[in-house]
């Protein structure tokens, strides 16, 4: 398989490693990512009714749960 100059120029700066993995950075953004999934309180709020309504139907809209939308709001 002939390789064109650029893809020449990859392969032998691969060859002498001057690529690093990324996987350092990577898992600092998933321990992050594992935070703020994290749910471990429970609030309780008081809302207009009809705020309530708008929030279910764009949740619907989105597919997702009213409560999902409404924490990804507040992140």
């Amino acid at each position: 398989m002939k390789l064109t100059k650029q893809e020449t120029r990859i392969r032998q700066s691969v060859e002498r490693g001057e690529w690093k993995s990324s996987r350092p950075r990577t898992t600092k953004y998933v321990a992050a990512a594992k935070a703020t999934l994290r749910k471990n309180r429970r609030i309780n709020i008081r809302i207009n009714e009809a705020d309530l309504e708008a929030i279910q139907e764009r949740a619907l809209e989105e597919g997702i749960p009213y409560q999902s939308l409404v924490s990804s709001v507040l992140h």
